[in-house]
């Protein structure tokens, strides 16, 4: 484990240092509450921000992306035995990539909670690197905190619904992980998905979804999989959210083609 003496971090920014609530809004964002804050403190430590490298959260890094690279290859592992290696391994290469990390960092507002340089705090664009890298950081640190088990809920918890997007092929964006991050951003719950009604024969069945945060139920929509009708509902429920036209207007006869693009 790291020692308290690597856990040390630089003193904060002016801003920073007049907001005392800052760990306590980023374990809430978060969704985990450490025992032990300092394991907090350093991972949101960029080595622009510290009074040394030891002291910055490239060791976390380290040590988060294995644990990440652990857990997402378990869950491929037991949830398609039927995928080879080579398989496999192009799933893991898309949902750990730097690109899903930052999306995901971007998504859960960790600029705000960053301790950065003077040099890097003059720019309101945070690098996608360093998005990817505390995200990593953050990772480590809940697994140094609390063990394994908070660690690999915290990662299925944001990455499980890239690992679904991977495997269904859905490039065109993964709306369902889109609407969980703002809803666990936003209201600290997660997406639920109803189905409504489904038509059609057993082996050609349509469904009706909808999703659901908190309270509020937005525009259902019909799909020819039950995962392809949560992706279409969640589509549905961010364009409601942005006050943009639904792309999949609600149909008696079932499925329907996109209206307008998001």
């Amino acid at each position: 484990m790291i020692g308290s003496a690597n856990m040390s971090t630089s003193s904060k920014t002016h801003a920073e240092s007049e907001d005392p609530t800052r760990i306590e809004r980023c374990q809430e964002r978060l969704g985990y509450y450490f025992r032990d804050c300092q394991f907090l403190e350093a991972a949101l430590t960029h080595a622009s921000g510290a009074d040394h490298r030891l002291a910055s959260n490239e060791r976390l890094e380290f040590l988060g992306d294995a644990i990440l690279g652990v857990v997402v290859c378990e869950n491929l592992f037991q949830q398609f035995p039927d995928l080879l290696e080579g398989e496999l391994t192009k799933l893991k290469s898309v949902v750990v990539s730097r690109q899903t990390c930052a999306k995901i960092s971007l998504a859960l507002g960790l600029r705000e909670f960053l301790v950065l340089g003077k040099g890097m705090t003059t720019h309101p664009a945070v690098p996608p690197s360093v998005l990817s890298d505390v995200l990593e950081s953050l990772i480590a640190a809940i697994y140094l905190d609390g063990g394994m088990e908070p660690a690999r809920e915290f990662i299925l918890t944001y990455f499980g619904p890239e690992i679904e997007a991977a495997a269904s092929g859905d490039g065109g964006g993964n709306f369902k992980s889109l609407l969980q991050q703002f809803a666990q951003r936003e209201h600290g719950v997660t997406p639920t998905y109803h189905l409504l009604d489904e038509k059609g024969p057993d082996h050609s069945k349509c469904f009706k979804i909808a999703a659901q945060i908190g309270r509020n139920q937005y525009a259902p929509a019909w799909g020819r999989s039950k995962k392809e009708s949560e992706q279409r509902a969640a589509h549905n429920a961010i364009c409601e959210l942005r006050g943009d036209p639904i792309p999949y207007a609600d149909s008696e006869s079932g499925p329907v083609q996109p209206s307008s693009e998001a």
